[in-house]
């Protein structure tokens, strides 16, 4: 069942994107960060209620990469888009007038858990520069390559303590795609480490989907902004003065229950463009942005 809808949900999605969106809808979309049938679920269920608070059609358009998130949001295809803090950034850099409106109250400190299978002998330590020895030689995943907590963070705080890039310091470097993937990899062992975000760990293991014997967290990053809602500057022009107020204030005030446990998060609080410059002055130092 769900994997039909998803079929559909990018189907349309294919569709969508080759025709002009009509005046009256107004399209979100997400980096895909997690399962794609976890991601259809919440976020239709987001679409339905930003229609119901701006009275207006909404739809939520599932896309592949992050790289294309961004891209959509580049062309108008969509309007609004939940980007991590570096896609964000990106997104904002290419899109003049667009800013940050909301991010989860999680979001101001996120952090990065670094995971090992525990047959690979790694303990957990406090300090990352303590396992240096036990790390070096091992094989790391990171997730996408766009993430913030499944690439950037964890590559600045690898490179800044080891002072080496990753591929010089593990035996061998590779990317999930998501962080459910990387879990799962790291899990069965595929990869010695992996990196991703600790809102998908906790949730993860709160429904009994990790198996503790396997795989277990050995360092946790100092915290730093992440996830926000990114929105088009122009969108008052097209949906009406005073939108881009409304759709703030729809997202500020979500309170289903379910919901927001499906974001993770337990509410959303106001965010800023500037909230996100450690993010940008991070991704510049290790050569992400220009």
């Amino acid at each position: 069942m769900a994997s039909n809808l998803i079929r559909k949900l990018v189907l349309s999605s294919v569709l969508f994107f080759t025709t002009a969106a009509s005046a009256e809808t107004f399209v979100f979309t997400a980096i895909p960060d997690e399962d794609q049938t976890k991601l259809v679920e919440r976020f239709s269920g987001v679409a339905d209620y930003l229609s119901e608070q701006l009275n207006v059609d909404v739809r939520y358009i599932p896309v592949k990469s992050y790289a294309a998130a961004i891209t959509a949001f580049r062309n108008n295809q969509v309007q609004l888009a939940w980007f991590g803090g570096l896609s964000g950034v990106q997104a904002r850099r290419l899109v003049p007038g667009s800013e940050a409106i909301a991010q989860g109250v999680e979001d101001e400190a996120f952090e990065t858990y670094f995971i090992a299978n525990t047959n690979s002998g790694i303990k957990p330590a406090d300090k990352l520069a303590d396992l240096k020895d036990q790390l070096q030689g091992k094989t790391f995943t990171f997730g996408s390559k766009g993430s913030t907590s499944g690439r950037l963070m964890p590559e600045f705080y690898l490179r800044d303590t080891f002072g080496k890039k990753p591929e010089d310091f593990f035996s061998r470097v590779g990317f999930s795609g998501n962080h459910t993937r990387t879990l799962r990899l790291v899990e069965a062992g595929t990869y010695d480490v992996g990196a991703l975000n600790f809102q998908v760990w906790n949730k993860e293991l709160g429904d009994g989907s990790i198996d503790t014997d396997s795989v277990q967290v050995i360092w946790k990053t100092p915290a730093y902004p992440d996830y926000q809602w990114t929105i088009r500057g122009d969108v008052n022009e097209r949906f009406g003065e005073g939108f881009k107020q409304r759709v703030t204030d729809a997202l500020l005030n979500l309170k289903d229950p379910a919901l927001l446990e499906s974001f993770p998060r337990s509410g959303f609080i106001p965010a800023s463009d500037d909230d996100y410059e450690p993010i940008r002055k991070t991704a510049e130092e290790i050569g992400i942005l220009d």
